[in-house]
């Protein structure tokens, strides 16, 4: 029997138990592509709509053999990582893409939260510029994050730009600053640099307090399609897309911050079902 060949897309990333970032959004994100998906966790998390109250790491070693086992049996088309958490980590992820080469490799430096936490130690961030960022197609710092990677303050959209620039001269094919994290009329902004086309990509701004795993989700979207085989710009401009209308049908579920509706395709028909309903 002949086998079809389906796209096939690679995250490395930590786990959230409460579903709404990390691998589990990462596997939602590649599903709704029609994309296959596949992981190698860096980290377990006990964390839910409130915080994290608990991260165990896994070994450097357990992080290469699943990379080396998804991509040696069933091809990996693209490639994200997300939580990465140390530098013994961020080498065996790095080791493992050179060594198998690896491409479409969408790098979401996870270092700083949306609040300002710092997430990981200088070392690990050492390694992600000189190493790490340079192998990715495209890296998505938030504005904490370009901070750090730019040596820059980020307040308003020209410092988005030449953070953006900043971060490319770092050595990855192109940057997307996000502006998620800015305040007021600057929500919703994101500036793209390439080395050659430096862009303000501006989407629908979604009034909702529940927004967690929107980074996670647009890296993992990026990622999609790239497998699907669309270039790094298009690519860029569809996840802006599909996070945006995900945020629309953002889940109001437990006490703190709920996640993004990934699945709001299924959501939206409920809604059309009820209102057809309601005028029967």
């Amino acid at each position: 029997m002949m086998k079809s060949k389906i796209p096939v897309a690679l995250t490395v990333a930590g786990s959230d138990s409460g579903g709404g970032a990390g691998i589990q959004a990462d596997l939602r994100t590649f599903a709704f592509h029609c994309v296959h998906g596949t992981s190698a966790l860096t980290c377990v998390t006990a964390q839910n709509t409130l915080g994290v109250m608990r991260v165990d790491a896994l070994s450097a070693e357990a992080v290469a053999a699943q990379i080396e086992a998804v991509v040696g049996d069933i091809g990996v088309d693209a490639m994200k990582t997300g939580m990465l958490l140390n530098r013994e980590i961020m080498v065996a992820v790095a080791s493992q893409v050179e060594a198998l080469g690896i491409g479409n490799l969408v790098v979401d430096p996870v270092m700083v939260s949306r609040s300002g936490d710092r997430l990981i130690d200088e070392g690990a961030i050492a390694f992600l510029q000189d190493i790490l960022i340079p192998m990715a197609a495209v890296v998505t710092p938030n504005r904490f994050e370009a901070t750090i990677l730019s040596g820059l303050e980020v307040d308003s959209v020209d410092d988005m730009r030449s953070a953006a620039e900043r971060i490319h001269s770092l050595g990855a094919k192109a940057v997307l600053v996000k502006g998620g994290g800015m305040k007021g009329d600057l929500r919703g902004i994101d500036v793209w640099f390439d080395g050659t086309r430096l862009d303000v990509l501006k989407t629908e701004n979604v009034d909702t307090g529940n927004t967690h795993g929107t980074g996670c989700t647009l890296s993992a979207a990026i990622a999609a399609n790239l497998a699907l085989g669309k270039d790094l710009f298009t690519a860029v401009t569809l996840a802006k897309d599909y996070v945006t209308n995900a945020l629309k049908y953002a889940l109001d579920i437990g006490e703190g911050q709920g996640p993004v509706g990934h699945f709001f395709p299924l959501l939206k028909e409920e809604e059309r079902r009820g209102k057809k309903s309601t005028v029967s």
